[in-house]
């Protein structure tokens, strides 16, 4: 009784005080978690879901994680807090990991509270590094919620937002499924989309912009991989025209793909110049974000002070877990667990349930990072999601997909489960939408 009497208390307190996000407040009802461990969520009444969705896609090391929990308890009895004008031993040493982790030229890293504050400040950076004002991102991306990143963002969550910068323009990157180019193969989109993004540069002025912003593999608005060549194929046209590349890491990065950072699967010699991150570099165990950059941009502001900062920016619990996380990424197990379980367990699972499934209109992912897209509508989707819920896996669906983002520390067995539920909830949105067409 006591269990439920406090979920009852967190619930009214929510519906009565806490103001959601992305949210239409009277219409939602929100879950109430007890407990989790690994990459299992518990309710108040005892019932296990495995996480689905790594809460947002950043729970990358599983809850409770007792090696992140260790680092957190060790320095809040150290040092909780201190100004980051002063070093901080913890956030050298996660700025210096993270340097040598990332495959390139980097020199420093700056810290910020999450992945908006760090597409912010990089694009300010940007714009201070060049002299240039406009920046490019892709329609269909999302870039986070904050002024310039809300406008940077590419899909419609942006739409309805004051206009808080407007020197940001969109373009059409490849995507076959739904190509804006009239393309039959994944050469023709990459090959289409680089022209359709060299003919945007010509008419924004090549000398006139200072960045464009990509996610390497698109995360919230898709799960959307790029054909092979089109990365180089932007960086080509950066490296001609002064245009800084800034790969945005926020969700990819640190193991999701089966690489350290998505952008390696471009191959060896394709960097960034910029990188943001957040999410994965301490698993979500605090709020942390960052920018890796090159040592030219560093030293734009080597002489002539950064005209921005943060209060929390590298703050000593927020870099704790990371450097343990770093330290779990570095050992090697667990980042070609990810690529070889993505390749061998669940691409075949799900290439096989579309083939079965008619509903299904496309799969797409690498890594721990997957999408079933259907011909569905929500009537259809909701009763996926019960099915989920029946089979003990709490969803996370996307309009009228499923992302597929477990926690990277997911067990083989948790694995097989969750991909039958996936089979099981893919067969309940196509028996429903059926019954709604007949």
């Amino acid at each position: 009784m006591q269990a439920k009497e406090e979920e009852k208390r967190a619930f009214d307190n929510d519906r009565a005080h806490v103001f959601h996000s992305w949210s239409a407040q009277d219409k939602i009802s929100p879950k109430v978690w007890a407990a989790a461990e690994g990459s299992t969520l518990y309710d108040f009444d005892g019932n296990a879901f495995i996480d689905m969705g790594s809460q947002l896609v950043s729970a990358n090391l599983g809850h409770n994680n007792p090696r992140l929990v260790e680092a957190i308890q060790r320095q809040a009895a150290r040092l909780t807090n201190i100004n980051p004008a002063f070093g901080n031993d913890v956030r050298s040493d996660v700025a210096a990991k993270i340097v040598s982790m990332a495959r390139g030229e980097f020199s420093h890293v700056f810290f910020t509270n999450g992945g908006a504050d760090a597409i912010e400040h990089s694009i300010r950076m940007a714009r201070l590094h060049t002299g240039r004002n406009k920046i490019l991102s892709a329609y269909r991306s999302y870039h986070g919620a904050t002024g310039s990143a809300m406008m940077l963002t590419g899909e419609h969550r942006r739409l309805g937002n004051p206009t808080t910068d407007p020197d940001i323009y969109h373009f059409w990157a490849p995507f076959l499924h739904h190509s804006s180019f009239f393309a039959t193969t994944q050469e023709e989109e990459c090959e289409r989309a680089l022209k359709h993004l060299e003919d945007v540069i010509a008419f924004e002025g090549a000398g006139m912009i200072a960045a464009i912003v990509l996610e390497p593999v698109v995360g919230s608005s898709g799960i959307i991989l790029p054909p092979a060549g089109y990365l180089n194929g932007v960086r080509e046209l950066c490296n001609k025209h002064g245009i800084l590349f800034i790969a945005d890491e926020v969700m990819v990065g640190f193991g999701r793909t089966g690489k350290l950072f998505a952008y390696e699967h471009a191959g060896d010699d394709f960097q960034p110049d910029m990188i943001t991150f957040a999410k994965g570099v301490n698993a979500g165990y605090a709020p942390l974000g960052g920018i890796v950059m090159t040592q030219s941009i560093r030293d734009t502001f080597g002489s002539e002070a950064y005209s921005g900062g943060l209060t929390y920016s590298g703050h000593p619990l927020a870099v704790a877990p990371a450097k343990a996380a770093l330290e779990i990424y570095a050992e090697g197990e667990i980042i070609p667990r990810v690529a070889r379980l993505g390749a061998e367990l669940i691409e075949p699972r799900l290439r096989e349930l579309a083939e079965e499934n008619v509903a299904i209109a496309d799969v797409r992912g690498i890594g721990f990072f997957w999408a079933v897209e259907f011909n569905a509508d929500a009537t259809a989707m909701a009763a996926g999601a019960a099915e989920f819920k029946e089979r003990g896996v709490w969803p996370m669906i996307s309009g009228n997909r499923f992302h597929i983002a477990p926690p990277l520390t997911t067990t083989d067995d948790e694995l097989v489960a969750l991909l039958d539920a996936v089979e099981a909830a893919a067969q309940a949105v196509e028996l429903t939408f059926a019954g709604a067409l007949f």
